[in-house]
C-alpha cells in the first residue's frame, strides 16, 4: 500500500510540475525567477535592506491602480475633471483606487529618497556598483518627472496653477528653456493639446521607461549581489581578522628556531 500511495504521489506532482517544466525546458524562465528570489545574500542583512523591495511594491501599485483609473478617466479639459469626480464618487471602490493612486505616488517618491540615502551611507554605490548607483539616479528623476505630468490630470484649479508655475520653472533653464516649455504646454499656452500630452506622457513614456530602468537596476543587484552593512565583519573594505596562533604546549619548552645550514657541535 505505501508503494502504491508513493507513486500516486510522484504521479500528482509530476502532472503538477509539468506546466512549469515545459516552460523552463523552452525558456529557462524558472530557473532565472529561482536565482532572483533564492539567491544568497549576506547574513547581517537588516531591515534597510528592505527599502529597494518595498520601493519596486510601491512602484507595482502605481502601475496597476493607474491601468485601473485609466479605464475610466477621459483626458479632455471639458470631461476630465467630472471624470475623476465619477471615479471617486459612482465607481464601485473608485474612492479607494485613486486614494492608493493618488497618495502612492508620495510613497513611492519618499521610498525612493530613503532607499539612495541608505544606499549613500552603507557604502553601496562604490566599486563595483557606480553604474547601478547612476541608474538609480536616473529612476529618480524619472519617478519625478511622472510625478509632474500626473499633477496635471485632475484638471481642477490646484492642477492647473501648479502646472503654470512648473512649466515656467522650466522655461527658465538657459538654451532649451524656452523650448522645452514650449514642448510640455504643446503650443502657446495650457489647454487641451497639453493635457493630452501630459497624458501620453504619464501613461506611456515615463512608464516604460521606468520599467526598463527598473529591469536593469534589478539586473545589476542580482549580478553584483548585496552589499553587507558597514559595520560588518564581511564587508568589502575590511581585511580578515588574523587567525590566532596556536599556544604553546604547558610545561614544555619549545626549541629555538635552527638557522639554516649551521650545524650544532656536540658539547666538549
Amino acid at each position: 500500500m505505501a508503494v502504491t500511495s508513493t507513486k500516486k504521489r510522484g504521479k500528482l506532482e509530476g502532472a503538477a510540475m509539468y506546466p512549469l517544466d515545459w516552460l523552463e525546458e523552452r525558456s529557462g524562465l524558472v530557473g532565472g525567477i529561482k536565482y532572483f528570489l533564492f539567491r544568497k545574500v549576506p547574513g547581517d542583512t537588516s531591515w534597510w535592506h528592505t527599502l529597494g523591495s518595498a520601493t519596486l511594491t510601491a512602484f507595482l501599485v502605481q502601475l496597476v491602480t493607474g491601468v485601473i483609473l485609466a479605464m475610466y478617466y477621459k483626458p479632455d479639459v471639458n470631461s476630465a475633471h467630472e471624470s475623476v469626480q465619477h471615479i471617486t464618487h459612482d465607481v464601485w471602490g473608485g474612492w479607494l483606487v485613486r486614494g492608493m493612486h493618488r497618495w502612492g505616488a508620495s510613497v513611492f517618491i519618499i521610498l525612493l529618497f530613503m532607499h539612495m540615502g541608505r544606499v549613500f551611507l552603507f557604502g553601496a554605490y562604490k566599486y563595483p556598483r557606480e553604474l547601478n548607483w547612476i541608474v538609480g539616479v536616473l529612476i529618480l528623476a524619472t519617478a519625478l518627472f511622472e510625478g509632474l505630468t500626473g499633477y496635471l490630470l485632475p484638471f481642477d484649479q490646484t492642477a492647473y496653477w501648479a502646472t503654470v508655475v512648473a512649466i515656467n520653472i522650466n522655461g527658465t533653464a538657459p538654451f532649451v528653456g524656452p523650448y522645452l516649455a514650449t514642448i510640455l504646454r504643446g503650443g502657446a499656452e495650457i489647454g487641451p493639446d497639453t493635457l493630452a500630452r501630459f497624458y501620453s506622457i504619464h501613461m506611456l513614456l515615463v512608464p516604460g521607461a521606468l520599467i526598463g530602468l527598473i529591469g536593469l537596476h534589478l539586473y545589476l543587484v542580482v549580478r553584483l549581489g548585496v552589499t553587507s552593512p558597514p559595520w560588518s565583519k564581511d564587508a568589502a573594505d575590511r581585511p580578515p581578522d588574523p587567525e590566532p596562533s596556536a599556544p604553546p604546549r604547558s610545561g614544555l619548552v619549545q626549541p629555538a628556531p635552527r638557522a639554516a645550514g649551521v650545524r650544532r657541535r656536540p658539547s666538549e
